[in-house]
Order: structure tokens, then sequence, then C-alpha cells
């Protein structure tokens, strides 16, 4: 991002103090990128050569920091990503980039920073810690403890990212240790994520290291969290929304140790609501003091990560502005970049990047699928007691289902105990062919069994092979078809037709066009899949999260079924007399 050639004067305005937690009327002077005075209103002379911002009856605010975020998640690269926040007033986000990382390894993280050198906002990342999540899943990509060492070096690289693998910190896991050991040689914090971890084993994980956690549900997991002195990052995002239930330790604490972070956003709701612009409208509504609250966005995060050139307004930090019309709705005035007005009434006011090459998809290397698909979704005649992942309405956990299955003669699925539907995990990245097989109930797709439909995606946690359900094999098969032309994303067949297709050619999770437009092609996804049977808001989302095997209960790998609880594949049907 260039520097703003001449000096920038914000007159008229009230600043918000993250450092006294005051609100008080103050003009502020940019000068080379930087604030360079900060005086009470009406003292600071215009100088020569320098434009001004009227901000009278506004409020001047640093600009927001998302300390943890999956871009990927928002299908749309980084450079994309920023042309959507940076108007809400994110000018620095930390992601993980460990979705694309799971697909192309050090080169798909590569071409993310490549993409971030491009963007308006400032971009940084953590290193993927755990790559693949897990020993129970074929990921395109791998990062031991050498590639790990080699990208903590950059300086791009601000910390450890999510530390999923909190069984192998507990049980020793060498890999495991010698990653953070080589984030503690650096100096990087080391990102947590240990839903539900508790008592002794909580106080080990953090004595290994760990210094932040983003997965605390409840205010009593959060509290126990954060009084052993991680600090806390409260969620709000698509999927998981724990603002509300972690709002009341933020209060009670003036947000001290905390960050509002989005974690994973989807399209549709950076379009709709925001991002983190949203997340502070509502703990704003929630009872969190606005000083509080914006602290948690731009000062605390700035502190976390060691960026001390940003996260107030105060003399010698970066020119990264948002100014906002009230500290209730923050709607947005003006934003200023590194001293530039790049935001203001409602359109751009600097000139945006164009495409990196890097950002270019690639329908020829992203879905690789096996010769004998057709033969490998088949499922024989049987009928008995079957294993079958149950989804909660509304979250990404499921339930451990054990229900009296048959499947006929003619593939298809039907069960007494509710709605059921096959699912499929094909291993994408041309590693060994593996395919997963599996039942599901919740989707909606089984309620009428005798029409062939299919839903299925490219983008499934974390090792993004292609989860498929659907109530015939034809069906399934032809959704691999389809993604596999279009090098990923989101398909949806029924009675024989392509109904639905959102591609994403971009390591099969992200495509290279606006967020509006991706929002709208997952819309109209999503109501093709609702068509077809499918049940709830973002169908195919749901979806998405059913091969996850470090989110309880049952999850579908392409290696197989994994209680998760056990942390182990377990067999698709239960023997008579063998028990669970």
């Amino acid at each position: 991002m260039p520097i703003a050639p001449r000096q920038l004067l914000i007159t008229g305005g009230s600043v918000v103090n993250v450092f006294s937690g005051e609100i008080y009327p103050a003009d502020v002077l940019c000068a080379g990128g930087r604030i360079a005075d900060l005086q009470p209103a009406g003292r600071l002379p215009q100088p020569c050569d320098c434009a001004t911002v009227d901000a009278r009856g506004r409020f001047v605010l640093p600009g927001l920091i998302n300390a943890h975020l999956h871009i990927e998640s928002s299908m749309v690269t980084p450079a994309e990503y920023a042309k959507a926040v940076v108007p809400r007033g994110t000018l620095t986000l930390v992601a993980d980039p460990h979705e694309i990382a799971n697909v192309e390894g050090v080169g798909g993280i590569r071409r993310m920073v490549a993409s971030a050198e491009r963007a308006i906002a400032d971009i940084y990342y953590v290193a993927p810690s755990c790559v693949p999540a897990t020993h129970l899943e074929t990921a395109g990509g791998e990062l031991g403890p050498a590639e790990v060492s080699g990208l903590l070096a950059e300086p791009y690289i601000l910390g450890l990212g999510e530390v999923m693998n909190y069984p192998g910190v507990l049980a020793g896991d060498p890999d495991v240790l010698a990653k953070m050991a080589a984030a503690r040689r650096a100096g990087k914090p080391i990102d947590g994520h240990a839903p539900g971890l508790a008592g002794r084993d909580l106080a080990r994980y953090v004595l290994a290291g760990v210094t932040s956690e983003h997965e605390a549900t409840s205010l009593a997991e959060a509290r126990e969290k954060w009084r052993l002195g991680l600090w806390l990052m409260i969620r709000q995002g698509s999927a998981a929304r724990n603002l509300a239930d972690l709002l009341p330790l933020a209060i009670e604490s003036g947000g001290e140790r905390m960050m509002l972070v989005t974690d994973d956003r989807h399209p549709d709701d950076l379009v709709a609501a925001g991002e983190l612009d949203d997340v502070l409208r509502q703990a704003v509504a929630g009872g969190l003091p606005p000083v509080a609250a914006i602290r948690m966005a731009t000062w605390n995060p700035a502190l976390y990560f060691h960026l001390d050139d940003r996260g107030a307004v105060l003399p010698g930090k970066l020119a990264d502005l948002w100014i906002v019309e009230d500290l209730r709705e923050f709607r947005t005035a003006a934003v200023i970049k590194r001293g530039e007005i790049v935001w203001s009434d409602g359109q751009w006011t600097a000139g945006l990047p164009g495409p990196a090459a890097t950002d270019a998809g690639d329908t020829a290397g992203s879905v690789h699928l096996p010769a004998d698909l057709g033969t490998r979704l088949a499922m024989p005649a049987r009928q008995g007691t079957a294993r079958v992942i149950g989804i909660v309405p509304g979250q990404i956990t499921t339930e451990h289902r054990r229900w009296e299955v048959a499947v006929g003669a003619d593939g298809t699925v039907s069960s007494r105990d509710g709605e059921v539907c096959r699912l499929a995990v094909i291993e994408r990245h041309g590693r060994n062919g593996n395919v997963g097989i599996g039942f599901v109930s919740g989707l909606g797709l089984g309620a009428a069994p005798a029409r062939a439909v299919a839903i299925g995606a490219t983008v499934a946690h974390d090792s993004h092979n292609l989860v498929i359900a659907g109530t015939s094999e034809a069906a399934m098969r032809q959704v691999a078809e389809a993604l596999a032309k279009a090098g990923g994303g989101f398909a949806v067949v029924a009675d024989g037709k392509l109904t639905g297709l959102l591609a994403l050619p971009v390591a099969g999770l992200m495509a290279d066009r606006a967020v509006e437009a991706v929002a709208a092609g997952a819309a109209q996804v999503n109501q093709a899949a609702r068509a077809a049977g499918a049940v709830g808001e973002s169908p195919l989302m749901t979806l998405s999260f059913l091969a996850l095997p470090v989110i309880p209960a049952l999850k579908l790998t392409d290696r197989g079924l994994v209680d998760v609880a056990r942390f182990e594949h377990v067999p698709l049907w239960i023997e008579q007399g063998k028990g669970d």
C-alpha cells in the first residue's frame, strides 16, 4: 500500500483513545503514513499542501485488526477479501491459511502471500500447525516441523496457527512439540484450539506454550481458560457464534486480554452483515462499552501479535484510521490507510489493484477422481445396525447415532428411525484415491429416497476432499464429475440434471471474483440444494463440516468413519454381539 504523498489533517472529530478509555474532541495530523500529532480541537495549524477531512460529529477510531480468520471461508482471494472489509473498517488481518495448506502445502501459503501483497489491507499470516489436521484423513499438503520452522522465520508470519491436535500435545507427540518449540524460539505466539479441554489437561496444554484460545463456547469454559493466562478470542463467525455466551466475561473484565474475531465468515454474511464491524455492533448492543469493544478489535490484537506500529490513535502509530458516524451502528464515513483516504462517502477514492497471476484458478488440477469411482461408490444391499452421522441444526458438532438402516437392491437407503441418505468422502488430491462411505441424517435428502439427488463440495474441512451426500450412486457420481470439470466448488444434481454450480477453481476453495458475485452464486446453489430436498439455510455449508474429525462426535473422512471421542476409525456397520 503506497504512503500518502501529502499530509492529512482530520479536524472536528472525537478521538477514541483505547489507552486511556476516553472519547474526546481532537484533531489528528498524518504525515509519512503515520500519525504525526494529536491535539485538542483547533490547536493544530493547517500546514501547506495538506489535505483535510472534516470529521465534525463523527468519531475517529484505529483501523480494526481481525486477529483470527480463515480467508478461504469467504470463498474469495485475499485481495478480494480486503476489498470487502476495508470499507467496513478492517485494515489489518491475521489469517490462518491452513485450508489452502491442506490442499497445496507451502505452495498454497505462497499463493496467499502473493495475493496479499496486492491487497488494500495489510494481511499477515500464522504458520499452520496441523496439516494434515489428523492422521485420520488424507490431505493434499503436509507441513512438518522443518516447513513450519521455515515459515516462522518469515516476517509476514506472526505466530503458530491453531494447535488443533491437542491430544498430540498432551501425549507428547514429537512433531507437534517441535512446531511449538520453533514458535517459542522465534518469539511468536501460539494459537490454541481445544474445545472443551479443562482441568489438569488444560493446564498441561497451557504449559506446553499455547497462548490463545478461540474455541470456548460456554462462560465457564471461557473463564477457566482466561484465568490460566490464555488470551481469549471471542468468535462470532457464520457457523460458530459464541459472542452472546461469552460477552458477560468481557463486560465484567473490560475486555482485558480478549479479542473479537470472526474465524469463518461466509460470503453471504460478509455482504449482508459485515465483518468485525458487525461483531462490534453486536457486542455494544449486548452491553459492552464501546471503548472496550473497540480495544478488543484494535490494540489488544496488536499487542498480542507484537504489531506495535498500529492499533491506537496516537503519535507514531500508522495512520490507519476508521471514521464512523456513531459508536453503536458503526456506520463508515471514511477510511484512511497509511495516511491516504481510500474510502469516503460510500465509494473508493484510491485506485484498487488488479488480480494477481497467483489468484488464477486451476480447473485441471484441483479435483482428481479415481478411475473406478462408480464401483467405489456402490453399496451392496444390506440391512442392520449402522453408525449414522446425525446433524445438529445450527452446529458443526454432530451426533453419533446407531440406527437400523436398510440398503435396497437398487441402492436406495432408508431407516425406520428417521431420514437418512448416503455420504461419501473422495480423496481429490491425487494421493491415493480413497473413498470413505457412510450415512447421514438431518440433511433432508433422504426424505424422498426415490428421487435421484445429490449435493457435493470440495470445501470440506480441513483436508478439503470431495464430500457428497445423495440418494443414488448415479447422482453422486454426476456431482463429482461436475466439480472435477469446474476445478472445485459446490454442485447440486436433481433427477439427472445439474441444477446448481458454484465454481471455486482456486484450490477448490476460492474464486477470483468480487465477494458479492460469489455470495450470489452461493445463494443460488443453496437454493438448488433446498429444491432437491435439503433442509436448512445453508445445507452445503453444513455438508462441508461433515468431514472434520476434530469436532465431535461422528465424522467421515476418505479413510472411513471417525469416532471423534475415541479419535479412531470405526466400522460403518455394527455386527451383532460385538457391542459398539
